[in-house]
């Protein structure tokens, strides 16, 4: 392996002072947490030590970018109620499956991502622009009719294992309606 291809590989070291302040080993200069921000979007790969001691402090100064993008305002990507789940993870007995599944969960994430930033911008390079558009529609539903089936085992099956047709179901809903009526013409 050439020299090039080995210092490519490494990730940028990044020294955090006792002052709070990061210095990029790799351009000899002194960043923010928005220019560490921006490396992540790019792709750049780096480590984070504390310059005293040498601990690498990488997930917290990460969590710290997470928690001043979550403040600007305009888009917050962790809810609440996420942030709460996540908590009540920890020190519990699945807590140790949580970090792989949600770095699973993203990586399905940004490769359905990639999939409709290609899909988009095939649409407007004058390509049938609702093709794509509806057949990743029709796995998104999928998998949500998937996940819900999951979370609600007791989802409504006829005998056949089908699910109750609509058509059934508004008939049913017209006939209660109209005992209703009767009932309340009756008084």
């Amino acid at each position: 392996m050439s020299e090039s291809q080995t210092s490519a590989k490494a990730p940028i070291t990044i020294k955090k002072y006792a002052n709070r302040r990061l210095y990029n080993t790799a351009t000899s200069s002194y960043v923010t947490l928005d220019h560490l921000s921006q490396m992540v979007k790019d792709g750049d790969d780096f480590v984070v030590y504390d310059a005293k001691t040498g601990e690498d402090i990488t997930r917290s100064v990460l969590t710290q970018i997470i928690v001043e993008e979550e403040s600007k305002g305009g888009q917050n990507l962790l809810p609440i109620s996420f942030l709460r789940q996540l908590i009540g993870f920890y020190g519990d007995s699945l807590g140790g499956l949580v970090p792989r599944y949600l770095e699973y969960s993203m990586q399905a994430f940004s490769h359905n991502e990639t999939q409709m930033r290609d899909y988009m911008r095939n649409a407007l390079e004058g390509m049938f622009p609702f093709g794509p558009f509806e057949e990743m529609g029709k796995k998104n539903m999928a998998f949500m009719e998937s996940a819900m089936k999951m979370f609600s085992p007791f989802y409504p099956q006829g005998a056949d294992g089908s699910s109750p047709k609509v058509e059934d179901l508004q008939a049913s809903v017209s006939a209660l309606q109209k005992q209703i009526d009767q009932l309340t013409k009756k008084k």
